[in-house]
């Protein structure tokens, strides 16, 4: 079995150190850079790609809300067309410092790629955007979730993501942050709950039910605290499951 292992990064900003990123970045295929509206500076993208380049790992722009505030994790409500804006600004940000120019995915950050997951119109915002400037520049969206709905419907390529570092509700949507139980951080218990994921294309919901997920890529936050033990364990168990790490 094969599976895209990917994190968060490039999440510093400024005088503000976020997060192990050349720890994590040799142990991950595939890496979502912050663009510089939710998280990071034009010197963090630089040194976040440099690290991601040198370690042959694929790089992800990462584009989200403008709120360096609240980290990207507070809701907007803007019209379709600003986010399409929004997003296509943010891909052309990050492809600048790449040496080719080229990227190989985009995914949502936070409250962006919450919302898109759940309406349609915010979706196909996003996914339009993308086809806009590259048609073949995949997208990584919540598995079963309206990001991919409308990934189909244009014809964009897509990955659908689960999370091994956050809980899951009966209809496949992440806990949300504001509850207590919404992030997981054992990662011996992480690591277990992942290779169930792939092996079975499957996930416990909080309350119980088993919820079928397909899974083309796996997500561990770069800000959760204990990431880089997360990772660890994660390829240590992948690797007695027989479970193959390699970009999407």
């Amino acid at each position: 079995m094969k599976i895209d292992l990917n994190s968060d990064l490039g999440e510093s900003f400024g005088r503000y150190h976020l997060g192990h990123d050349p720890e994590v970045i040799q142990l991950v295929s595939s890496v979502n850079i912050a663009c510089g509206y939710h998280a990071g500076d034009p010197d963090v993208m630089a040194h976040t790609v440099q690290l991601a380049e040198t370690a042959g790992v694929a790089i992800g722009a990462h584009p989200g809300f403008h709120d360096l505030q609240g980290f990207g994790r507070q809701r907007f409500d803007l019209p379709a067309e600003e986010i399409h804006n929004m997003v296509k600004y943010q891909i052309g940000a990050l492809q600048a410092f790449t040496k080719t120019g080229q990227l190989h995915h985009v995914k949502p950050h936070g409250a962006l790629y919450n919302m898109a997951g759940q309406d349609h119109d915010i979706a196909l915002a996003i996914c339009t955007a993308i086809q806009e400037v590259d048609p073949n520049l995949p997208i990584y969206g919540l598995a079963q979730s309206q990001l991919i709905a409308a990934a189909k419907e244009i014809g964009l390529p897509y990955a659908e993501e689960v999370f091994g570092d956050r809980n899951y509700q009966a209809n496949g949507a992440l806990v949300p942050r504001s509850q207590n139980n919404a992030v997981l951080t054992d990662p011996k218990a992480i690591a277990q709950r992942t290779v169930n994921m792939v092996q079975q294309q499957a996930v416990t919901a909080v309350t119980g039910e088993q919820v079928t997920l397909k899974t083309d890529t796996l997500c561990v936050h770069g800000d959760n605290g204990a990431a880089l033990e997360i990772v660890k364990a994660i390829r240590a168990a992948f690797a007695q499951a027989n479970i193959e790490i390699i970009r999407f």
